[in-house]
């Protein structure tokens, strides 16, 4: 399999290039979350807003996204039916969960990556000093088929003119729209579907679903630390598999798989070569390699270097399996 170049700039999301949506969630106008800005990189995503823009519209067996945040600004209490996995790619952050976001929480530096239990509320916010982001990897084509949002959510977006449709799109009262005929406001979780989601404390989330960057750091050192997987470090099998990749740690060679890769610069700068070109990826940048497509990976310069390595599995998409 060759690719041209041209054909792989198509494939290459650079993370200056990211465009925002402001509106993308349920909460966009809420006080404490209205200035987050949501990225979808690869497959359709979550956002339940029109104006989103997907940067690469192609099945991979599992989504990629972005958020980012000044600090302060925080993503309201929400779940998802798929795995929902994050990485620090700027900022220290503060994930947090339960039905009121109380249950427990854990604070995230940069490289840290987090695997959030499914059938749980959780959210996260900002607590550096500048401008945050963190990637996102979301289980499945359809990522479950959407956001599950804690009741107070959106009654605290109904007050700020924000109604999401039993059809899982928003409307804005402040640009003038309204439900359309026929379609109702998403209905509230009932107190016995609350029930249904557990409180999980701390010492029940963190061990097994929170892997440190430079613990993995050390891990990667002569190869690929598997951070998420059923032989990882955090197992679980939710419809891919999660490695850290460092300079030690490379398959110099030339090699193919059989699945989607995603790849995600973290720190320094990657020389990717295929049949056909060569390239450099930044922290920041997210690379689609194909499936049965031979390139290799190398630092292109001194220093840290590190980048997550996504790949597609034959596991079904579905709530939290670890074993």
């Amino acid at each position: 399999m060759s690719m041209t170049p041209t054909e792989m700039a198509g494939r290459i999301v650079r993370y200056g290039e990211l465009q925002p949506c402001r509106t993308a969630f349920i909460d966009a106008h809420t006080p404490g979350s209205d200035q987050k800005e949501n990225f979808t990189i690869i497959g359709g995503g979550v956002s339940e807003s029109a104006d989103q823009h997907v940067h690469i519209n192609e099945a991979h067996g599992f989504n990629i996204g972005a958020a980012g945040q000044p600090p302060k600004c925080r993503n309201s209490l929400h779940s998802h039916r798929t795995a929902e996995v994050f990485f620090v790619l700027k900022g220290r952050w503060r994930f947090f969960w339960g039905r009121w976001g109380t249950a427990g929480e854990v604070v995230l530096e940069e490289g840290d990556i987090i695997n959030i239990p499914t059938g749980i509320f959780r959210g996260f916010e900002n607590i550096g000093t500048d401008y945050g982001m963190i990637m996102a990897v979301l289980g499945g084509d359809d990522a479950g088929g959407g956001v599950i949002w804690a009741p107070q959510v959106i009654e605290d977006a109904r007050d700020h003119g924000l109604v999401l449709g039993e059809n899982g799109k928003l409307y804005d009262s402040k640009k003038g729209q309204s439900l359309p005929e026929g379609v109702g406001p998403m209905p509230l979780l009932t107190e016995a579907e609350l029930t249904q989601f557990p409180e999980l404390a701390a010492l029940d989330v963190v061990p097994g679903h929170v892997a440190r960057y430079w613990d993995l750091m050390a891990l990667a050192q002569k190869e690929p630390a598997k951070v998420i997987g059923a032989e990882a470090r955090l197992k679980d099998r939710p419809g891919f598999e999660v490695e850290l990749l460092t300079r030690g740690s490379i398959p110099g060679e030339m090699h193919s798989h059989d699945r989607h890769t995603v790849l995600m610069g973290m720190r320094g700068h990657w020389r990717f070569a295929w049949d056909g070109g060569e390239t450099t990826l930044a922290p920041g940048d997210t690379l689609s390699v194909p499936p049965g497509l031979a390139h290799s990976l190398a630092p292109a310069m001194t220093g840290e270097a590190s980048l997550y390595r996504v790949k597609a599995t034959e596991d079904p998409a579905g709530p939290t399996w670890r074993g």
